[in-house]
């Protein structure tokens, strides 16, 4: 073999094994459409005896949109979440898998810092789970007892369970079911039947759930039946014992009348929480 033959595959060799380092090195990086979910190294979470999870379910205003935040964020260890191969890591924005649109702020971490202000008081080694679950524009119908995204649900639920109770879950969804009269007219009977099977499908009967109310900048010409399901998740609590609700008040959409802006986002967490108190209270 002449010289330069192993000259060339010499330098081939090394660039392959510098390649191999520098990939080794960097974070993965898992493309959900046309959005990007950054991989956080996989934690052991805290003792089960500490560690409280809850549940995120609905459609798009659950995972949030906006991606203006996402540069300035903070990592908290004591907040946890169950990523898409069911592995349990730091929670970082952002936290739900979305194949469908890009991925931004949502409420789930807001949530859990919020929460963690009353804990930590009584217990230095709480630490919060999140599960997303939501997924961007599903009606009611999917999140129902027997379909698709109620059984994922409670599927993820029951992994994560192995490793600490389920405290509570979070709801917001509606929009999609605002554009038919029946959807919309049996909402509030169909969502409380489906918190109902939830309770039982985790093994919690008073699970505590928090439901949050649509955008105040939805466009009643494009969501017809908007007072309908207004009216529905304002009900909600009188329906059923542990449930309570976040009302979005003053909260602002990111210039599409339809997904909140990130600064409503992280607000409309700490109102998760704070409702989450009350039903947790009841």
């Amino acid at each position: 073999m002449n010289l330069r033959i192993c000259i060339t595959l010499i330098s081939a060799l090394l660039c392959s094994l510098n390649n191999a380092i520098m990939h080794a090195q960097s974070p993965a990086i898992t493309p959900p459409g046309s959005g990007s979910v950054t991989s956080t190294a996989v934690v052991a979470p805290p003792a089960r005896d500490h560690f409280h999870i809850y549940l995120l379910m609905g459609q798009s205003n659950m995972v949030g949109r906006d991606r203006r935040s996402l540069t300035s964020q903070v990592d908290n260890p004591h907040v946890l979440s169950l990523n898409h191969d069911n592995q349990w890591v730091v929670a970082r924005e952002p936290i739900t898998y979305d194949t469908q649109k890009a991925v931004g702020q949502g409420p789930g971490i807001p949530f859990a810092a919020e929460m963690l202000k009353t804990m930590l008081k009584a217990d230095p080694a709480a630490a919060i789970g999140l599960v997303p679950c939501a997924v961007g524009g599903t009606p009611l119908s999917r999140w129902v007892k027997g379909a698709d995204l109620y059984e994922a649900c409670i599927a993820r639920a029951k992994i994560a369970a192995q490793s600490g109770t389920i405290a509570g879950a979070l709801w917001h969804q509606g929009e999609a079911d605002t554009d038919d009269a029946e959807l919309a007219n049996t909402y509030e009977k169909r969502l409380t039947q489906m918190f109902r099977d939830l309770r039982t499908g985790v093994g919690q009967p008073n699970l505590p759930i928090v439901v949050g109310q649509l955008g105040p900048f939805l466009d009643p010409v494009k969501y017809p039946y908007l007072k309908q399901v207004h009216a529905a998740l304002e009900n909600i609590p009188t329906d059923l014992l542990h449930v309570a609700y976040a009302d979005s008040a003053g909260l602002t959409d990111r210039g599409d009348q339809l997904h909140f802006d990130a600064a409503s986002q992280i607000t409309f967490g700490t109102r998760y929480a704070a409702a989450m108190l009350k039903a947790q209270a009841k």
